[in-house]
C-alpha cells in the first residue's frame, strides 16, 4: 500500500469546550462585540484557509457547552490558527478546553482505495 502525503488534506477537528462563568456574566451585546473585537479577526485573517463552526450542545450535555469545528485546507493552517486562537480570550479565559478530538472524513475508505458509504 503506497503513502499518501497527509500534508495537503483537509484537516478536521472538533474542539469540545465549556462557558466559563466569566463569559456567562457578560450581557449578549457584550459577547457579541467581544467576539467581533478578538475572533472575527482571526477568522478574517484565515478566511479561505479555516472554516469555524460553532454549535451549540449545552441543551445535552453538562460537561461541554459548545464544539468548535475547525476545517483546515492543511494542517499547518490549522496550527497556525490554534497558536493564534489560544493568544485570544476565547481559548481558556472565556471557555475552558476541554478535548480537542483530531479526524479525517472517511479515512479507512481513502486508506484502501474504496468508496466511503454513502447516505
Amino acid at each position: 500500500m503506497s503513502q499518501t502525503n497527509t500534508a495537503n488534506r483537509t484537516q478536521t477537528v472538533f474542539i469540545l469546550v465549556k462557558t466559563t462563568p466569566e463569559w456567562l456574566a457578560f450581557p449578549i451585546e457584550e459577547r457579541v462585540r467581544l467576539g467581533r473585537h478578538s475572533l472575527q479577526p482571526l477568522l478574517d485573517e484565515f478566511h479561505n484557509r479555516v472554516r469555524l463552526k460553532w454549535y451549540d450542545v449545552e441543551f445535552y450535555s453538562a460537561r461541554i457547552t459548545d464544539v468548535w469545528m475547525i476545517e483546515a485546507g492543511d494542517h499547518q493552517s490549522y496550527e497556525l490558527f490554534c497558536e493564534k486562537l489560544r493568544e485570544t480570550p476565547f481559548w481558556d479565559r472565556y471557555f475552558k478546553v476541554e478535548e480537542i478530538l483530531a479526524g479525517e472524513e472517511n479515512a479507512w475508505a481513502k486508506n484502501y482505495g474504496i468508496d466511503p458509504f454513502r447516505s
